[in-house]
């Protein structure tokens, strides 16, 4: 069972938000399915964009603006069906991403990108990688648990990103 306390008192803290509270939601993935890289992704399925506002390797894997989805079965399966995608070998994932051999240098060889839904759109998605092979259908099933918690950090960003605007 993943610690959703210490996930509540992190999104209710004040200051560096959404930061502490996405680091708690990469907590409870630590925890529940174990992650070697750990990203989470916006997603505007109006414009078929998507942007990185966490990342556990931020020097790597920084934090950035926005860059089209690449249309492929990720995308039909991620966005469109609302499903996670999971790819257990660097083959399956360089057919959908093109930075796989950035991940195979990190020695990472599998993901799992769980959609997170709110309103019936997909508007993010919770990126783990790990060794080959990792995400069995026990670990895809358990971060079915990280949705909810995805959700509140989604719409926390949502709303500090539109108090900047203001």
């Amino acid at each position: 069972m993943p610690d959703y306390q210490n996930f509540v008192a992190a999104l209710g803290e004040s200051g560096d938000q959404p930061g502490k509270a996405f680091a708690a939601l990469e907590a409870m993935a630590r925890e529940l399915i174990g992650v070697k890289l750990f990203t989470v992704m916006t997603s505007d399925t109006d414009k078929g964009e998507s942007e990185r506002v966490y990342s556990s390797m931020p020097d790597v894997y920084p934090v950035s603006g926005s860059k089209p989805y690449n249309e492929t079965h990720w995308s039909e399966i991620t966005l469109k069906n609302k499903q996670t995608f999971v790819a257990n070998t660097i083959g399956d994932i360089a057919e959908v991403f093109d930075d796989h051999p950035l991940i195979l240098s990190l020695g990472l060889e599998s993901v799992i990108n769980v959609p997170i839904i709110v309103d019936g759109a997909v508007i993010g998605t919770i990126n783990c990688l790990h060794e080959e092979g990792y995400f069995t259908q026990e670990r895809v099933k358990a971060a079915d648990q990280l949705k909810l918690p995805a959700a509140a950090c989604m719409m926390l960003h949502e709303r500090i990103k539109g108090e900047l605007r203001s």
